[in-house]
């Protein structure tokens, strides 16, 4: 008899059946028993009423690791409609210690920090699985929009020759003798290979040694990338983003059916026309700011929701000094830059734009420093280039703003900051 999962019972009303998974939950009531087993796919009920099947589920606490075959019998009140009745149950672990928490409780209610340090038990509490799948399925929806718009999937270095990237404090590690670094992005790898694959896009870690300790910053994080060649200018690019955001929501309906709209089109925003805004609704004098802080970007986000009904929002044009040294200055006024930043729900979710493509441009650009860290880059410049542009989404930031977290770390497995390094 082959094992079959909790959500496939109902297709075997009378039969004979194998389950596998942990025990969930023990209910011992005087006449009879129920143990509920969890498996990856969900809940199972059995009905334990003989003696000698109870007295070892007595002595099996929860979270044991258990097999069990019975047959399947209709229960309205049970989940799915169907429970597991005359059954035999064997251990297939130790029974398990004790735990730091109850996982079968509808919330975890403990402290963060406590959850953090026992992540490997926290995860198996249902409502941490959701994030995990919220956050696969964000994942395979990415994937999904971009294979279907002509992308190429690369994977690139993540141990690096030189910090160059951007001024975000890297981490230096020993290299055969030699000083690496842990790559900031995939920033220069993917533009590199527009010249390979005019699309390509990646998923995967980047790192970042800034000594922020705030709730919306990691050490480490999940970022989804992506670049395009022979595109027009940064709304190109905007397009794909919409694209990207509409191909991920879809996925995480399949999770969860409270799910954001996406706009056909996400509304827009210039840089200077949000900061005139914000700072007559907050009373700020705002003029000459480079940047916008995260009070700035929840006021928009509430703005966008009222103005437009939309969760997100795109922010243009913001002054080239805050941006990097590759980036694309507006043609008509070159002190504002063809680069955006999506917001969603009131935060910073992704950052992209148009890129500089000619040799030329990247050689006054950097004029005054030592081109040497960036010979292997610009090698692709000096060979033509096509106009292009790229994006970047934070994914543990999309899976936060999605669930509503207060927290980053509650949507991240094994989160990495400024003090966390365990599990």
């Amino acid at each position: 008899m082959y094992r079959i999962l909790s959500t496939q019972l109902g297709a075997h009303t009378g039969e004979p059946v194998r389950l596998a998974g942990w025990i969930h939950r023990r209910r011992l009531l005087k006449s009879v028993a129920f143990l509920i087993l969890r498996d990856r796919a969900g809940l199972a009920q059995i009905v334990v009423a003989q003696p000698e099947q109870r007295a070892l589920l007595e002595a099996l606490p929860e979270e044991t690791v258990v097999e069990v075959t019975g047959r399947v019998a209709a229960n309205p009140d049970a989940p799915g409609g169907v429970e597991v009745v005359g059954p035999a149950i064997v251990a297939l672990s130790e029974p398990a210690g004790p735990l730091p928490f109850e996982l079968h409780r509808p919330e975890l209610s403990v402290a963060l920090p406590t959850l953090l340090d026992h992540a490997p038990v926290a995860l198996r509490h249902l409502k941490q699985r959701k994030v995990v799948q919220l956050s696969a399925a964000a994942v395979a929806g990415f994937r999904k929009a971009l294979d279907g718009l002509g992308f190429t999937e690369v994977h690139t270095p993540k141990l690096v020759a030189s910090a160059t990237e951007s001024g975000a404090t890297v981490f230096a590690l020993d290299y055969f003798g030699r000083r690496a670094y842990l790559a900031q992005s995939p920033q220069f790898y993917k533009q590199m290979m527009v010249g390979v694959f005019e699309r390509v896009y990646e998923v995967g870690p980047v790192f970042r040694a800034e000594p922020h300790d705030t709730v919306r910053h990691l050490a480490q994080f999940t970022s989804l990338d992506a670049e395009l060649g022979f595109i027009t200018d940064h709304r190109d690019v905007m397009a794909v983003v919409r694209a990207a955001i509409a191909g991920m929501v879809a996925e995480v309906s399949t999770v969860d059916s409270e799910v954001p709209g996406v706009p056909a089109e996400i509304p827009a925003i210039h840089f200077a026309e949000a900061l005139e805004l914000v700072g007559e609704a907050l009373g700020e004098d705002l003029s000459g700011e480079p940047d916008l802080a995260p009070a700035h970007e929840r006021w928009l986000g509430e703005w966008a929701s009222h103005e437009f009904g939309s969760d997100l929002l795109f922010v243009t044009g913001y002054p080239m000094v805050e941006r990097p040294f590759y980036t694309h200055p507006e043609p008509a006024d070159p002190v504002w830059s063809n680069s955006f930043d999506l917001l969603f729900r009131g935060q910073e979710l992704a950052t992209g734009g148009q890129r500089l493509h000619r040799y030329g441009d990247y050689l006054a650009a950097l004029a005054g420093q030592d081109l040497a860290p960036y010979e292997s880059y610009l090698e692709a410049f000096r060979y033509g280039m096509p106009p292009h542009g790229g994006f970047a989404i934070g994914l543990e930031r999309f899976v936060a703003r999605l669930v509503g977290a207060a927290n980053i770390r509650q949507t991240t497995l094994f989160p990495r900051d400024l003090h966390r390094l365990t599990p």
